[in-house]
């Protein structure tokens, strides 16, 4: 019955190990983080370690069966075969992260002779029972020269070792732990193996290992995939702030020159608002974090009063804000007022363009309402999507805020922006 129970504990451990294999081949198929060597990097080395603990069930199945001994020597010839095939993928992959070229590295050719060594020596073990041998039960026997066998796939081992250590530097920190948390459990496992057997714990060295390094790289590439993201909308901000709309700043001069005969002091206090409105706008482009509310609402007013000086009468602005004691992200509230006055402003129509502006506290967070009276926001501009709600969200969501758009049972768009409070 012990016998029995160490056979289903290992029968066990090797259906665990071969479903958390399987599972990282999944995960590296469908992650889009990972970058394409990454990728082909751990679907190949998972698939050869699927076959290698798959070799190693059925050699749990067949033993001392005397009537699979010929099943019994190919599986011995895979099992040791194939964990060594991992060596070369893992040199081939540090090479690359590296931006180093696979011909011209001798840790490749070694790693590749070391292999055709090993695979030289398991063919001779099966002419001789110098090195290995089956006895009549089917039960594996280590021969005198057993330790030949070992040595090429310690040399595989420490050859990758070597190549890490030399590179440490351009792998980054994660990387390097990494692939040391590879390969030390496994320089173990193969030592002890030259004097005792231990294939179990090879089998799940070698898992634990991959999976191990697997976790961290995988951590190491959301977070850079994160980072790209966070670039992208950041640069995606950039450009919406420098395209500014050409007409609204050829209109604002245009009325700043004619006021400047008309009304002196009203074209001094436009050219001062459009000065401000300039200046937040490019501040928000070196702008990361989020800012103080009543600094973006400053960036609103002011683009506000810009155009109220040139429709007047047409525009009407409502702010209800007594909670502003909370931060936004640059470039929020701004263009959300300037997408009521674009898709809003009707200079022909007999009523004006209602804006209005609210802020409010509430549970856990704040909240910012901007309202309008006009037609409606459409799903797309020209043809094309709305970038700068598009931004915004991004931007939000960046901190967990939220925005939602709902049409005015009146008429109109309601915009409401969530702002979470910072812990």
């Amino acid at each position: 019955m012990g016998s029995d129970a160490l056979i289903y504990a290992y029968f066990f451990v090797g259906g665990a190990l071969l479903l958390l294999v399987l599972l990282g081949i999944v995960v590296s198929f469908i992650l889009p983080s990972l970058n394409k060597i990454s990728k082909q990097f751990f679907i190949s080395s998972f698939s050869v370690l699927a076959l290698s603990i798959a070799t190693y069930v059925i050699d749990i199945a067949i033993y001392t069966n005397p009537t699979l001994d010929w099943l019994g020597r190919i599986i011995a010839f895979f099992e040791t075969l194939l964990p060594s095939v991992l060596m070369p993928l893992l040199s081939v992959y540090v090479l690359l992260c590296c931006g180093k070229s696979i011909r011209k590295s001798p840790t490749f050719y070694l790693n590749i002779a070391f292999c055709a060594s090993l695979l030289v020596i398991l063919i001779v073990a099966q002419l001789t029972e110098g090195i290995y041998y089956f006895t009549k039960e089917n039960e594996f026997v280590r021969g005198n020269f057993y330790w030949v066998l070992i040595v090429p796939i310690l040399a595989l081992i420490v050859t990758n070792l070597v190549e890490i250590i030399r590179y440490r530097k351009m792998l980054g920190t994660k990387y390097f732990i990494a692939f040391l948390i590879y390969l030390l459990p496994l320089l173990v496992v193969m030592s002890l193996q030259a004097f005792i057997s231990v294939f179990i714990l090879i089998v799940v060295a070698i898992s634990i290992s991959a999976l191990s390094m697997f976790s961290i790289i995988m951590v190491d590439q959301i977070e850079h995939h994160a980072r790209q993201q966070r670039e992208i909308a950041e640069q995606r901000t950039s450009i919406a702030v420098l395209q500014m709309r050409p007409h609204f700043i050829y209109n604002t001069m245009t009325s700043i020159y004619y006021l400047c005969e008309q009304d002196p002091e009203k074209a001094q206090k436009v050219t001062l608002d459009f000065t401000t409105y300039l200046r937040k706008n490019f501040n928000a482009i070196t702008g990361k974090e989020p800012i103080p509310f009543v600094e973006e609402l400053e960036h609103t007013r002011a683009y506000l009063a810009v155009v109220k000086a040139q429709y007047e009468d047409n525009l009407l602005v409502e702010f209800d804000t007594p909670h502003t004691l909370f931060r936004v992200p640059p470039l929020t509230l701004q263009p959300l007022v300037e997408n009521s006055v674009k898709y809003g402003l009707n200079i022909d129509s007999t009523e004006p363009l209602r804006v209005s502006v609210k802020t409010e506290k509430v549970d856990n967070g704040s909240v910012i309402i901007v309202s309008d009276t006009g037609p409606g926001i459409s799903n797309k501009d020209n043809g094309e999507p709305h970038f700068a709600l598009n931004n915004i969200r991004e931007r939000l969501s960046a901190i967990k805020g939220t925005l939602t758009i709902t049409q005015n049972e009146n008429g109109g768009t309601i915009v409401s922006i969530y702002i979470p409070d910072r812990s």
